[in-house]
């Protein structure tokens, strides 16, 4: 199986979510479990069928950081030597110019993207454009709204 890459920033985040959901957030279910189940008949114990719910969902999710962690290839930009091109984990600087705005992304992995902070998807057709780029070059792509035009200004490792 291919490995999936992800910033240090994001496997970090992934286990200390690893960390919470093992160390507190299990047993506090386990807890509310136990004190729901001494209320009775579990039959119509709407608390003991909640935490139940919530159990599920805990131990859902323990596991599918678990796999994601065994999975995962941890790139550290700052120890590549890109020679300033833009590489996965790259913050690039770009002026749009059909609009004359500046606009700042980050190249992360899959489950580190969210546009509304600045972290694009590496499979995303923006990154796929940018990245091998350097500063200066002028990148065009299809994007959902159209095609779009845009100038590296600036390419940091950070």
């Amino acid at each position: 199986m291919n490995k999936v890459p992800m910033t240090v920033r994001g496997a970090e985040l992934l286990r200390g979510e690893l960390k919470n959901l093992k160390s507190n957030d299990r047993p506090q279910v386990i807890t509310a479990i136990a004190e729901a189940r001494a209320h009775g008949d579990l039959k119509e114990n709407a608390e003991y069928h909640a935490a139940k719910d919530q159990q599920g969902f805990i131990e859902a999710r323990i596991k599918e950081i678990e796999g994601k962690l065994s999975n995962i290839q941890v790139i550290d930009v700052t120890m590549v030597d890109a020679k300033g091109k833009i590489v996965f984990g790259s913050t690039v600087e770009l002026l749009d110019l059909e609009r004359n705005k500046e606009l700042v992304y980050k190249i992360v992995g899959e489950d580190e993207a969210d546009i509304k902070v600045g972290m694009i998807s590496y499979t995303s057709p923006i990154a796929r454009a940018l990245i091998g780029k350097n500063e200066g070059d002028e990148v065009s792509f299809a994007a959902p709204a159209g095609e779009m035009r845009y100038e590296v200004i600036e390419v940091r490792y950070e």
